[in-house]
């Protein structure tokens, strides 16, 4: 694997980082800055959004530049809305540098994703996505816990510093280990022969807006708003349902994290050798997992095991669906990846969304976790349909 495949986690890393440690900073944003606990909360919604939007505008953005170039620029233009938003004494600049940082990200996850498959033989590209994937677990594992730790010690505006002092080093080793290529674009007719340039705008979202992909990125969606709507929740689950003290929830949150790192590892050593196997399997051991979770939510055990094992299923799943994308639209080698971005995060918004529905409903803290068994069953139907589109029988009647 090359060197700046293992780079592109790293900035990812810092990425990941700062998407999710705002959890552990909300109440200390809110007295420094004087605003209410749910104001401080948007700034969490403000960077979702600003993911799944720029994903692809900044993709279509970018889409000519050289990648090492759109990297930097991407990269340089987050850590800079992280030191501003340190600086600032105002919510509405601290708010205004998550959106811009949110843009930033996203345009460096879409091109982070094509650059890294780019590098390797196609037989080791799931392996690839999963090293930068990875980068988001290593985040839920060391980073966030990390940001709460120096939130509670050293104020908020600690853990901003510290996401653009981590940025750094991938910055210089950005410059000397990513390949300086610049992605030429054919004429408006059509793609381009291989070898000699990216296809245009129309033929990438061409090959984008096909049955299988649109149908596996409304899977991939719903798999990742099943992930991070039981995972948004699990503090409140595990105090409450199962009994485990507050100090449980930093263990239980790193041991996620620890599943999903084991889970991204597993996926890109095998999902290539049998992607849709795997991804099914994947995903009919999550629809199981999460059923487990709400019934035996009263046991410890049960859920200290789950959450690993929950985390592992995840993380590997989604990597090797990202990986799908790519695969299924070769034809979209510039913007695959910010579809695949948008898809995970808008599953990343909604899932929570969905949790926090239930619960306002008055069904409990396990309803979460119901919910997330729920999207896996629409997962697994809209799996039904991509198979049922691929079958030689439905494309003979659609042609007819």
């Amino acid at each position: 694997m090359p060197f700046a495949v293992y780079v592109l986690g790293l900035a990812v890393f810092a990425q990941g980082t700062s998407e999710f440690m705002l959890s552990g900073l909300v109440s200390g944003i809110a007295e420094d800055l004087q605003v209410s606990i749910p104001a401080a909360g948007l700034l969490t919604s403000a960077f979702a959004v600003g993911m799944v939007v720029g994903a692809p505008l900044m993709a279509l953005f970018s889409r000519t530049w050289p990648r090492r170039r759109a990297l930097l620029i991407f990269l340089t233009v987050f850590v800079a809305a992280h030191v501003v938003g340190a600086l600032t004494p105002g919510y509405e600049v601290l708010l205004a540098t998550r959106i811009v940082g949110a843009l930033a990200n996203a345009g460096f996850w879409a091109v982070a994703l094509v650059a890294a498959v780019s590098m390797v033989e196609p037989a080791a590209r799931a392996r690839a996505t999963s090293v930068v994937v990875g980068g988001v677990t290593v985040a839920c594992v060391v980073g966030v816990p990390a940001g709460a730790l120096l939130g509670e010690h050293l104020g908020w505006r600690s853990a901003f510093w510290a996401v653009a002092l981590v940025s750094v080093p991938a910055l210089l080793a950005i410059v000397t280990s990513v390949p300086d290529d610049r992605p030429r674009v054919t004429a408006p007719t059509g793609a381009s022969v291989a070898g000699t340039g990216t296809p245009t705008v129309r033929a990438e979202l061409r090959s984008l807006t096909g049955r299988r992909v649109l149908l596996t990125l409304l899977t991939m969606a719903l798999v990742q708003g099943a992930t991070f709507g039981a995972f948004s929740y699990l503090e409140p689950l595990a105090t409450r349902v199962t009994g485990l003290g507050a100090g449980w929830v930093p263990a239980l949150l790193a041991l996620f994290g620890v599943g999903s790192l084991v889970g991204v590892t597993v996926s890109g050593r095998v999902a290539d050798a049998r992607r849709s196997a795997f991804v099914l399997a994947g995903m009919v051991s999550l629809m199981v997992g999460w059923i487990a979770l709400a019934l035996g939510a009263v046991s410890p055990a049960a859920v200290v095991a789950l959450v690993f094992v929950q985390g592992m299923l995840a993380f590997g799943t989604g990597s090797a669906m990202i990986s799908q994308v790519f695969h299924l639209a070769p034809g979209a080698p510039t913007l695959g990846g910010s579809f695949a971005a948008a898809a995970f995060n808008i599953g990343a918004a909604a899932g929570p969304w969905l949790g926090g529905l239930t619960i306002d409903a008055g069904l409990g803290f396990r309803s979460p976790v119901w919910v997330s068994a729920v999207l896996m069953g629409l997962a697994l139907i809209v799996a039904g349909v991509i198979r049922l589109v691929r079958s030689p029988q439905f494309t003979k009647a659609t042609v007819a």
